[in-house]
Order: structure tokens, then sequence, then C-alpha cells
């Protein structure tokens, strides 16, 4: 028999449940309007609840005013309405004092009594904050956005990535991008480069040998795999891989085993693989020279790498970080848009590589000091064959090379190097060759 003065239970409003969670949690309704935030959300992307509770989503963690597909991510909102399932991503949000920070999304849909969806709960974890100095990827080009927003969809979970782009593009640099962000990023990441290997050093590199197994295996060594375990193995030129390891390759992926070279026994891996390649591997699969078995495991993401002249707003973006990057690299920022428009007009049929060895030659010529369009120089062999924007450096170097500076010039450019022929030459845009048989010329005319 229940006691006059006993207490009803009073069940725990939807703050209170939410305030549990230690990590940002909060609760959205189908017009991007946040309609519940517990504590840890609001300290993040606000002072409290009046400054988050009735805004949009987009507003508070992206500081838009638009919604984040519009910006080339990948919005879960969206998403859970119209699939009515969860989903996994990572975006970039903003916090209270604007500083950038990429956090991993989990989005789930919280229903109604007749099942129809009505609200997006979204629980996140900061995995790269303001307080991380190393930039993975850079750039804000469309093309680039489009990219980013199917690593943020693929990077939280377990599925193989084939990565396709031109040499030079960053698919290295895209894959740790893809291990940073996944729930393996505290484990080893991994990279066998199938390309500078011959057969045997490939497969002694991937799945490791026992004592003996050849000539000069005088220890056991483990592979990369196993020393992968946990983590993420990058298989960069996968294309190049002989046809005898692509089948070895296939049963590892299938099984999760591995056996050395000259072992009895298979051993248990947990691997996440990225396969990376410059090749078009559907080709080699009609000429034979790929399985066509192993293409459909590995590509069954495939992550299309843009090339810099199909994102070239990014150039000033990535040249400022390249230049940071450098040994008193930030003595030569911010660039001039004389350098910019320099910079801008060749395409780059070496991608990032590319710009990088360019910037880097800049800084050397500019000796500590602001760049200026004579330190911008593109070799012949990498000049692109479409014509250079008007009036720009590079143009104009190009139609030096038809002939030979003027003598005043020469010397010019001498005494600004200290008669140092290899840096003149730079400088004139022309071959430290041309520049010596010009020189003696002049010596044999006098």
């Amino acid at each position: 028999m229940q006691e006059d003065d006993e207490q009803p239970v009073i069940a725990p409003s939807c703050e209170q449940l939410i305030d549990v969670i230690p990590n940002p949690f909060v609760v959205i309704d189908r017009n991007y309007k946040i309609v519940a935030a517990n504590r840890a959300y609001q300290r993040q992307y606000g002072v409290g609840p009046q400054g988050v509770v009735g805004r949009t989503c987009h507003q508070v963690s992206h500081h838009s005013d638009v919604p984040c597909s519009q910006h080339g991510e990948h919005c879960p909102l969206e998403e859970v309405f119209r699939s009515g399932q969860p989903v996994q991503v990572m975006h970039i949000h903003y916090d209270q004092h604007n500083r950038e920070e990429h956090v991993q999304l989990q989005a789930s849909p919280i229903r109604g009594e007749d099942g129809e969806v009505l609200y997006m709960g979204e629980f996140m974890q900061v995995v790269k904050s303001h307080d991380d100095d190393v930039a993975l990827l850079v750039g804000n080009s469309p093309q680039f956005l489009r990219m980013t927003s199917l690593l943020q969809r693929v990077a939280p979970t377990r599925t193989i990535v084939l990565l396709e782009g031109e040499s030079g593009t960053g698919k290295e640099r895209v894959a740790e991008y893809i291990h940073h962000f996944s729930e393996r990023r505290a484990k080893p990441f991994v990279v066998v480069d199938c390309g500078t290997l011959g057969e045997q050093l490939i497969e002694s590199e991937l799945f490791g040998y026992e004592k003996g197994a050849f000539t000069g295996a005088s220890v056991r060594k483990p592979g990369l795999f196993e020393r992968a375990d946990g983590g993420t193995l990058l298989i960069d030129e996968i294309g190049e891989l002989p046809l005898v390891l692509q089948t070895k390759l296939l049963r590892v992926l299938e099984s999760g085993c591995i056996r050395r070279i000259g072992g009895t026994e298979y051993k248990q891996v947990d691997v996440r693989v990225i396969a990376a390649t410059n090749r078009d591997l559907r080709a080699r699969v009609v000429e034979k020279e790929f399985r066509e078995d192993l293409y459909y495991r590995l590509s069954a993401f495939p992550v299309k790498l843009p090339s810099l002249r199909e994102r070239k707003d990014d150039i000033p973006l990535l040249a400022e970080h390249l230049l940071g990057q450098m040994p008193d690299g930030e003595a030569n920022l911010p660039l001039s848009p004389a350098v910019i428009e320099a910079l801008l007009s060749h395409d780059y049929p070496g991608n990032i590589r590319e710009l990088r060895n360019v910037l880097e030659r800049a800084h050397v010529l500019a000796c500590g000091g602001a760049l200026t369009t004579d330190h911008i120089v593109i070799e012949p062999a990498m000049r692109s064959h479409s014509p250079g924007m008007p009036g720009t450096v590079p143009q104009v170097r190009a139609s030096r090379r038809r002939g030979v500076p003027p003598e005043a010039e020469i010397q010019q450019a001498l005494d600004a190097c200290g008669g140092h022929r290899a840096k003149a030459a730079v400088r004139l845009g022309v071959s430290e060759r041309t520049l010596y048989r010009y020189l003696r010329s002049l010596d044999h005319e006098a």
C-alpha cells in the first residue's frame, strides 16, 4: 500500500538526459533549427542555450547562412531525413572563437509514434582542432570540396578506398586524411610504393618472410600488413603490382589473413587498405594486366583526385601553405597580385609536386625577401602547351627562349647574382649552357 507522503516519480526532461552525454550533442528539426543542445555543445559553439537553441545548425557550427551542402560538404541532416537511416561523416566546424576544427559526426533519426522522422540527433567528436598545426589538405574550390565531401563520408568507415589521379595530385596526403579522420588514427599509417620495387621486394615488403626463406633472409621480418595491424595501409601505384601478387593481395582482402614468405602459418591482421594509382585500371583489366575481381574489390569506393589545372582557384592558397612550410618561408608572404597571376598562368602537368618545386626555387632566389615575378621560373620541359595569360612572366620568358636576352640584361643578372652563372641563368629564364655559350661568344668577339 502506497504511503500518502510518497512523492510521484518525475521523468527527466530532454535537456537533463542529453546533458549526461559528455561530448557535444544536439537535436535538430528538418528546417535545420536546433531544438535542444547539451552543455558540451553550448560550451563549444555558444555561451548558453539562448546562444544556440532556435538558430540553424549551419549558423552555429559552420558560421554560414546557408546549409553545409551548398559548400560542398555532405549534410547529415538532409541524409537522415531523406533515408531515415543513421549516417557518419567528417565535417569542418568553427567554435565560438571562430577557430577551425574537424569533427566526426554520428547522426541518427528521432521518430514519432507513427515512425515518421521528426528530428535528427547528432553526436560529435573533435578529431582535429585549432591546436593541430598541420593541414592535411588545402583548398576551397568546388572540385576540391566535392572530393573532400566524399572523403568525409568514407573516412569513418572500414571501406576500401581507391584513389585515382594524375601523378603529383597528393594521393598519399589524401590517404593520410582518411586515416587521420578514422577510428584508426591512433594506429600506424603505412605506405608501400609498388612503382619503385621489383616483384620479390614487393612481396617481401607486403607479407614479410621467415628466416631462411631465401638467400639473405638471415632473420624473420614482419611485412607491412603486420606493421599496419589496427591501422591503415596505403598501396601506392597499385597498377604496377604483378599479377601473381594481385592474386595474393585479393586473398588477403577477402580473408584478412597473411602468410610470410617461407612460412606455413596464417596470421590474422586488421588492416584498412587504401589503394592509389595514376593508371587507368579499367584499361589494364581489359588488357589482362590487372585482375578483374581485384579491381572490383578495390573500387568499392573510388575517389578521383582533381588535377591542379582543374582547381586553379586553389593555387594562391596552396602556394601560401607550401611556402609557409619551408624554412623562413613566411618571409616570402604575402604574395603579390603579380606573383599570383604568374603562378596561375601555368597548367602544372606535374600538379602540386610541380607547384612545390617552382615555389622552392623561388624561395631560394628571393634570398629571404618578398617574392617577385622574376623569381617565378618554370622550366621549358614543364611548360604547358596552352598559351599563358597576356602580359604574364611565363609568356614573356617563353618568347625570350627563342633568342638570348640583351647583353645589358645579362650583365645585370650576373651582378645581382654575384657572378653566379647558374643563378643568373635561372633569373634570365635560359639554361646555364645557353648562357655559358653566349658569354663565350662575347669573349671571342672581344
